[in-house]
């Protein structure tokens, strides 16, 4: 990722964007910083959700790293959460899972910003359960800013209507157990644990509670968390 394109994202949402040097096995972090965004759009517009395409590659690289960042390095070393932006939200890995005919990204906008996103897999690109007949939702994140105006409920029900489109048994989920936030969110919605795997953060092995739904007994809530 170019330093034009990381002068874009921070023109475009005050946020200093991460971004790497991801040829080869060099990779390095150049960058990495959060800053506060008092000047961001406080009024929410129409929440509209698009599907990402391969084009939409460095919008997701921004997106990816800002809302991870945000989430998680209050709570883990700087070091793990470089190694693991600059691993995950690598330019050419992103690029092969957003050609992947059994995974979608899906963007959440409000007006000309965007303020989240969501990935979903099913079949063989499902990270843990292959089973067939399941739908796993890999990740819903919405930068701070917008967290509380339903921005990750919206994108949750499009996860929901996807489930429905594909007439799966039932979406399933792994939540880091100290995310309360999340894990309340999911519980709300109906979702309960049936197992525990472990998530590999850099150098640290932390617990995700593995959580399943019937999409067809899913709860509603208006519950303002996302």
């Amino acid at each position: 990722m170019n330093r034009r394109k990381n002068k874009l994202c921070r023109k475009k949402w005050n946020i200093r964007c991460i971004y790497c040097t991801d040829e080869g096995k060099d990779a390095q972090l150049l960058s990495i910083q959060i800053n506060s965004a008092s000047d961001l759009i406080k009024r929410m517009e129409h929440i509209e959700i698009r599907k990402a395409v391969p084009d939409d590659v460095y919008k997701l690289q921004e997106i990816g790293r800002a809302t991870f960042y945000e989430t998680f390095s209050p709570f883990n070393t700087e070091e793990n959460i470089k190694e693991y932006l600059c691993h995950s939200f690598a330019t050419e890995k992103l690029k092969k899972e957003l050609s992947d005919a059994n995974s979608g990204f899906y963007f959440a906008y409000n007006g000309k910003t965007l303020t989240g996103y969501l990935k979903v897999n099913w079949g063989s690109s499902q990270t843990e359960i292959k089973d067939a007949n399941a739908l796993e939702i890999e990740r819903i994140y919405v930068l701070k800013e917008y967290q509380g105006r339903k921005v990750g409920q919206h994108l949750y029900e499009k996860a929901i209507e996807i489930a429905g489109e594909r007439g799966v048994d039932f979406v399933w989920l792994g939540v880091w157990e100290r995310n309360h936030k999340a894990l309340r969110f999911y519980l709300k919605n109906g979702f309960t644990e049936f197992d525990r795997h472990v998530f590999r953060l850099g150098k640290e092995s932390q617990t995700d509670l593995m959580m399943k739904l019937d999409p067809g007994k899913q709860k509603k809530t208006h519950e303002k968390i996302f």
